[in-house]
């Protein structure tokens, strides 16, 4: 690990760079400064991604296990949706929030431990836990994306109910727009975690006590997928106001963040 340390440490301090130009084209609208906060994302992923690799290379399993190994993912997924968002939409204010949160993310994951707490069985390490936590992580992604969106939508709607014609109304694409998003990267988001699930509860009943049903985070995953696939039905059903399904989607994105974050307390989600 302490051979590339130092890519890790780069990528913190050059992310935080990409994100402060992120911010000042967001209050001054610069596109010269755009295009550099963009160039250092490109090296924020590529340092990432090779990171990761090394990481890969050096370990003897796929590094998607501790707490740190999928907050570090998780941040992965953030930069590279956000790229590829770039490429097909340009939607830049997209970009500056998905990367707030990817940085933070990434931040975060200075404080965890870098190594797992008890040894790295071939067991825990299975391909079916693995594909498990890897979907699981993209399902979380595009949930942001998802929260995002919603987020642009509800300061819109509100901009446009008081009449404030400001330049930030201007770079935001339309409520039809916004809307569609969502509910696309729901439309992906549900069934990844769907699969998530599955297979972690097929990977669960080969290896663990019948009681792991009852693990916090296995009740809470199902709960977000139950939010996300209830606001899912009424987007279908079109008998809901699209303001109240952003408001959903953002208190279900709440709930997601508890159940990442905060239920790794209780059987076998602990071990990290």
């Amino acid at each position: 690990m302490a051979e590339v340390r130092w890519i890790y440490d780069l990528t913190i301090f050059l992310y935080a760079a990409s994100v402060l130009f992120y911010f000042n084209d967001f209050l001054q609208s610069n596109q010269k400064v755009n295009r550099l906060a963009f160039g250092l994302l490109v090296v924020v992923w590529a340092l990432q991604t090779t990171f990761f690799v090394s990481q890969t290379v050096m370990k003897a399993y796929f590094p998607v296990i501790t707490l740190f190994e999928t907050l570090f993912f998780y941040s992965w997924v953030l930069v590279s949706l956000s790229l590829a968002i770039h490429y097909f939409f340009r939607i830049d204010l997209l970009v500056f929030f998905t990367n707030i949160i990817g940085f933070v993310v990434l931040v975060m994951s200075m404080f965890m431990p870098v190594t797992p707490i008890v040894a790295v069985s071939s067991v825990l390490t299975s391909e079916l836990l693995l594909t498990h936590v890897t979907l699981a992580m993209f399902s979380y992604g595009a949930f942001s994306l998802s929260m995002i969106f919603s987020s642009m939508y509800l300061l819109q709607h509100k901009m446009l109910k008081e009449r404030r014609w400001s330049p930030l109304l201007r770079r935001l694409p339309s409520l039809d727009q916004l809307e569609g998003y969502a509910y696309r990267m729901n439309m992906l988001g549900v069934p990844m975690l769907l699969l998530s699930i599955v297979l972690g509860i097929i990977w669960g009943k080969m290896v663990l006590p019948e009681k792991f049903l009852l693990d916090t985070k296995v009740v809470l995953s199902v709960t977000v997928l139950a939010s996300y696939s209830l606001w899912l039905y009424q987007r279908y059903r079109d008998t809901m106001q699209r303001r109240r399904l952003a408001q959903w989607n953002l208190l279900a994105f709440l709930l997601l963040l508890i159940n990442f974050l905060g239920a790794n307390t209780y059987t076998f989600h602990s071990w990290w």
